[in-house]
Formats: structure tokens, sequence, C-alpha cells
């Protein structure tokens, strides 16, 4: 399984960005799949997850009505559009299957701040 995060970047309170997420390794069509993230000093935590054929989606409390998981079946591409991005939205954001998680990928650093 291989897992590459990539569109995190600085962005100010109240920007949006968008990652994506590029898997290869396993039939991705078949998976659930997930955004983690993980702030310094913090445990890694669930952000939003979505089904395999993408009509069901879950959200973390602290990021609903902000945070938008989406995928691409055909690119092998889970995304996660965020608005409204606020400080405490700064962290690491990992993709990954879900529920039985694989190997982490590297990651994509998101900072929000002025």
């Amino acid at each position: 399984v291989q897992l590459v995060e990539s569109g995190g970047g600085l962005v100010q309170p109240g920007g949006s960005l968008g990652l994506s997420c590029e898997a290869s390794g396993f039939t991705f069509s078949r998976s659930g799949m997930s955004w983690y993230r993980q702030a310094p000093g913090l445990e890694r935590e669930l952000v939003a997850r979505i089904s395999s054929a993408g009509g069901r989606t879950i959200y973390a409390d602290f990021v609903k009505g902000r945070f938008t998981i989406s995928r691409d079946n055909a690119k092998n591409t889970v995304y996660l559009q965020m608005n409204s991005l606020n400080v405490d939205d700064t962290a690491a954001y990992y993709c990954n299957l879900y529920p039985v998680p694989a190997s982490w990928g590297q990651g994509t650093q998101v900072t929000v701040s002025s």
C-alpha cells in the first residue's frame, strides 16, 4: 500500500485548502478511506471518512460544515476540501484506509497562521 498526500501549505485564518491523496497497492474502489491529522504533541485524530463508493461520509464534530471529503475511484484519489480554516486546524494531515489503516504516508503539513 502506498499513500501520497499533497496540497498542504500556509494559509491565513478563514482561508481554504484542498488536499489530495493518491493511493496504490490495493483495490481502492473497494476500500473506505479516511483523513486523519496530528498536531505537535497530540494524538493522531480522525477528521473524516468516506465509504468505498463515496455515498456515505462522516465527519468529526470539529470540522463539520467546514471540511468536505470526496473521492474519485477512477483516479484512486481521495480529497479533503478545507474551508474556514482556523489556527486549531494546524497539523500534519494523513489519509489512510478505513476502518483498518495500512502503513502511514508522509502526510502533508497544513499551517494556519496570520
